[in-house]
């Protein structure tokens, strides 16, 4: 087809590519045309892969740290010399504006790269404690299965780490947004990884997800997706005590204290809304404010959103691209309309088609004031650009509606001092917090509390992740 930018060579196994099969089209959601054919993963591409993987992994264990931080730093290096063609490919797989993915979609993942080879050196790996010598060895076979909205980058939160730390790994790409992986696959070749090392197989979640979360040579699942799924696979893995990671789902709350710059707040908590059309998992979908400041978040909120040019993610001047699916465009829009029947107040944005853009799969960035804490709204994920504006008692009272969720993966405290700011976070139950505008640290600990999963990513707490301990006395 004219419109494809990957000549399909099937999945990447032990080294080599097995040759293209039964075909998953991918479609770009900025006009819903097939951009893309790939394999469609089986049960015995799924036993290859992570028998590749199971025989690997005694040599690949042996070999030096820094021998396998120099492996993951030459990706990094390759990663940036192709940085142009994964930007525009993830452009045309997920939706994001060009100028986005070349600087978050591809530069994250670089960045991780890079720090986490340069981690290896200092890493304990090995240790005295007394009469004992305690090592930190490879966990095993890494079955990593990944999202497509960040699709890159939470590849290489896993691979990175898991490879410093002496795993072997195969990947489940997100059959949504696979080209990319498959882009990394020809990079670890062209790195001259050994064979085995890092194998990618694409196919459906349903069918090859479930093979690597229940095959007995797997010995940890590292998973990033819904909550829902999170679960099924956490079950499966218990049969057989497999470690898992997991980095699940969020409702995160932005709260604004007495005191804080209201402006200033209300600006970032919406840019941090609508980063990547809402499709992400940290996203600050609730505005928390003083009662008596809500209607004035709600004008800053609508005159910010109005910022956000919906467009062709190509076009330079486009700030807010397509939802992936045309299913997660339906998903969106029912919940904006259940919202309204709720008795949220719409500010600006709604449930139908934006102006001109008939083909792909856009939705409004819609906001919403008057939330009840406990409505659906603010209760579940929405995954797209809409944000629930909800009024505070008191700072106190802020605090508990940030609580108030079955979530806890991310969010912000914004006050007029650092200590205030500081204090309010330390009674927020969320695995990461944005003080006063902080801004993101690829070096510090990424994952989740209560319902938004264990484990933690990047840095070296992503080193951790994929080590055993054990213990030599003397």
């Amino acid at each position: 087809m004219a419109g494809e930018i990957w000549s399909d060579r099937g999945h990447f196994i032990n080294g080599g590519w097995t040759g293209a099969g039964t075909g998953i089209a991918v479609e770009n959601p900025a006009n819903g045309e097939t951009i893309a054919t790939v394999t469609a993963g089986t049960s015995s591409d799924m036993d290859r892969a992570v028998a590749a993987a199971h025989a690997a992994l005694p040599s690949w264990m042996a070999t030096t740290a820094a021998e396998r931080a120099a492996f993951v730093g030459k990706i990094a290096e390759l990663v940036a010399a192709r940085k142009d063609t994964l930007a525009d490919t993830m452009t045309r797989e997920i939706g994001m504006p060009l100028k986005l993915t070349s600087m978050i979609q591809v530069g994250l993942p670089l960045t991780t790269f890079q720090k986490t080879a340069a981690l290896a050196a200092d890493f304990p790996f090995e240790r005295e404690v007394g009469n004992s010598r305690v090592l930190q060895e490879a966990v095993g076979v890494v079955a990593a299965i990944t999202p497509w909205n960040y699709p890159l980058h939470q590849i290489a939160a896993k691979v990175a780490p898991a490879l410093v730390a002496g795993c072997t790994v195969v990947v489940k790409p997100a059959d949504l947004a696979p080209l990319n992986a498959l882009l990394l696959a020809e990079i670890a070749e062209a790195a001259g990884l050994p064979a085995g090392v890092l194998n990618v197989v694409t196919g459906r979640g349903s069918v090859v997800g479930q093979l690597l979360a229940t095959h007995p040579d797997v010995d940890m699942i590292s998973f990033t997706g819904s909550t829902h799924t999170g679960s099924l696979l956490a079950r499966e893995a218990a049969v057989s005590i497999k470690r898992v990671s997991l980095e699940l789902g969020g409702k995160s709350a932005a709260v604004l204290l007495e005191g804080a710059d209201l402006e200033k707040a209300v600006k970032a908590t919406v840019g941090a809304c609508f980063l990547n059309s809402g499709q992400t998992c940290s996203a600050l979908t609730r505005l928390v404010v003083p009662k008596a400041q809500a209607a004035a978040a709600a004008d800053i909120a609508r005159e910010a959103a109005q910022g956000f040019a919906l467009g062709d993610p190509l076009d330079p001047a486009t700030r807010l691209g397509p939802v992936i699916s045309a299913r997660q465009r339906e998903i969106i829009r029912g919940m904006i309309v259940a919202a309204a029947a709720d008795g949220a107040m719409l500010v600006c944005g709604g449930a139908d088609t934006p102006a001109g853009l008939d083909r792909g799969y856009y939705v409004k960035p819609t906001i919403f004031t008057s939330v009840d804490p406990n409505s659906a709204l603010a209760q579940d994920e929405v995954f797209g650009p809409v944000l629930a504006i909800l009024a505070a008692d008191n700072d106190d009272d802020a605090i508990a509606i940030a609580n108030n969720s079955r979530y806890g993966l991310s969010g912000s405290v914004w006050a007029g001092s650092q200590e205030q700011a500081v204090a309010a976070a330390r009674r927020i139950r969320t695995g990461q917090i944005e003080i006063n505008g902080g801004r993101f640290n690829p070096l510090a600990p990424f994952g989740g509390f209560k319902q938004s999963g264990y484990g933690r990513e990047l840095g070296v707490f992503g080193i951790e992740e994929f080590v055993e301990t054990k213990a030599l006395q003397f």
